[in-house]
């Protein structure tokens, strides 16, 4: 840490003060998958049901990152790295606010998701790896990317020249090659509530 800086976290409100306040324990739900595995929907649907179930979450996805405070990154290995970097600080800034944070990025390799834990906490961080086999999300290829990956208009795309590490242990693996969006919403959401609901300690 920088010598000239003199941290003041514990003279501000602390996190349980805000966990009472919002009536639930935050965590981060860190969605990882390859491109067109459903990250991003399933963020965004199971964002909305906590919601209305009395939640107060926050969704983060890789494209609106990218395209605000990580925009001065690259797709080179040091830039995803530190994009991971970063969004865990800020995923750990939301947990110590009271917030259920849903992550939904791609997080290639098992080291970059360790950095990620390690930088939010152990206790916080739940990983929920989102499969579906590559031949299905080049199907589906939503946004085109497999496409030009294989033109090799994209380089160093995941899946296609770059790897995928698939999560040895996650807290929760949903397939959605399987089932379809509302169940891999309802899972998840019965499997975290026990975790997020409040509790006095």
């Amino acid at each position: 840490m920088n010598k000239h800086l003199h941290p003041i976290f514990d003279r501000f409100l602390q996190r349980a003060d805000r966990e009472r306040r919002l009536r639930q324990h935050s965590k981060v739900l860190w969605l990882t998958g390859l491109s067109g595995s459903g990250k991003s929907t399933i963020a965004q649907h199971l964002e909305r049901r906590l919601y209305n179930e009395g939640y107060y979450p926050q969704a983060l996805d890789g494209d609106n990152i990218r395209s605000g405070i990580n925009n001065n990154l690259d797709f080179t290995d040091e830039g995803r790295r530190e994009n991971i970097r970063r969004i865990a600080e800020l995923s750990k800034l939301y947990v110590n606010s009271g917030i259920i944070t849903i992550n939904s990025f791609i997080s290639p390799t098992t080291a970059i998701r360790q950095l990620a834990r390690e930088i939010i906490g152990q206790d916080d961080f739940v990983e929920i790896y989102i499969n579906a086999p590559l031949e299905v999300c080049e199907a589906r290829d939503v946004k085109g990317l497999y496409k030009k990956a294989r033109a090799g208009e994209i380089q160093g795309f995941t899946g296609v020249d770059a790897p995928y590490e698939p999560p040895e242990k996650p807290a929760l693996e949903i397939r959605t090659d399987r089932q379809d969006l509302n169940d891999s919403v309802r899972v998840i959401f019965e499997f975290i509530e026990p975790i997020i609901k409040y509790r006095k300690s």
